[in-house]
């Protein structure tokens, strides 16, 4: 587990525009009071998590019956297709009349989240190496479930690092452009996070597999 990276994703998630301060932003501004941005953060953390902590758990789950190297090919594959989806299907934002509540912001976000393929970025750090599953799998079945037991209560630990520094990143962000910046410097500004994200799933993606 490398906690570093997972709280270095989390600021870079935050600091992506198109996973939940942009909104929050564009909330505020739209209600003309920086409460709208203070509401929007919370569900969009919430929906982020969610996102995240279900492929963590989905893949843990698969890691009870697929073998290792499966699995390992299984993941970056997951991570080059929704790399190249990303930069294939590319747009800007847009924004018209939003009346959204916490439900609605939450189910945007873990929607966003899921898209930009946020959680399976993470897996490449979570994921146990392959000297201790063989190991675990030489001993008795006991030893392998808590072996299993610990992979998940890390992949939870992980979740709620990335979720901490996501959430943090993406405050700032947020308070920084409602007060001081605007919306009007991301015309150019989006389209280099957005495809420098989807480059970095690509790229993991084929680390992952040629390990």
């Amino acid at each position: 587990m490398d906690w570093h990276a997972m709280v270095l994703l989390g600021a870079y998630h935050g600091i992506n525009p198109g996973m939940g301060w942009l909104f929050a932003v564009a909330l505020g501004l739209q209600q003309g009071s920086a409460r709208g941005v203070w509401r929007a953060l919370p569900p969009i953390a919430l929906g982020h998590a969610l996102a995240v902590g279900t492929v963590l758990l989905g893949v843990w789950l698969a890691g009870l019956v697929v073998p290792l190297e499966a699995l390992r090919i299984l993941v970056a594959s997951m991570l080059m297709t929704f790399g190249v989806y990303r930069l294939w299907r590319h747009r800007h934002p847009r924004f018209g009349g939003m009346q959204v509540g916490f439900r609605d912001l939450t189910t945007w976000s873990f929607l966003m989240a899921s898209a930009h393929g946020a959680g399976f970025m993470l897996l490449p750090f979570v994921m146990p190496v392959p000297a201790t599953l063989a190991a675990a799998g030489s001993e008795h079945a006991q030893h392998m479930m808590t072996t299993q037991s610990n992979v998940a209560m890390a992949d939870g630990l992980a979740v709620a690092i990335h979720t901490l520094a996501y959430l943090t990143v993406m405050t700032l962000a947020a308070w920084i452009v409602y007060r001081k910046v605007g919306l009007s410097f991301l015309r150019s500004a989006w389209l280099n996070v957005d495809w420098a994200w989807a480059a970095a799933l690509v790229v993991t993606g084929v680390v992952v597999l040629t390990e």
